[in-house]
């Protein structure tokens, strides 16, 4: 039995709604971001291909370690399982991102 928790991290990107799988999610050295690593895709060992699982791991190929901005995170849970990583339409949620504050400039 693998005793390893198992993170499913949704986040937005240019307009589009992210679910991946991942082994470790920490706060990010640089301020205001959170750091995964070791991206978890299944393996295909039949004919039947997912095309969003593919363009996220062409996507992701070669990344050791990824860090994400707080405000684009809608939700990180600990799974038992993996799922089917996947690109959605980020105007399909139902999430509000949160405002961001602008500071007043200095006369």
């Amino acid at each position: 039995m693998n005793n390893q928790p198992i993170f499913r991290v949704l986040f937005i990107n240019n307009g589009k709604s992210y679910e991946i799988y991942t082994k470790n999610v920490q706060q990010g050295l640089l301020y205001g971001f959170i750091e995964i690593e070791e991206l978890l895709f299944n393996s295909h060992s039949g004919l039947l291909v997912d095309p969003s699982e593919e363009k996220l791991k062409s996507e992701f190929e070669g990344v050791k370690r990824s860090q994400i901005p707080m405000h684009s995170i809608i939700r990180i849970d600990e799974v038992e399982k993996q799922g089917i990583p996947k690109i959605g339409d980020a105007s399909s949620n139902v999430v509000t991102p949160f405002p961001i504050a602008n500071l007043p400039s200095k006369p």
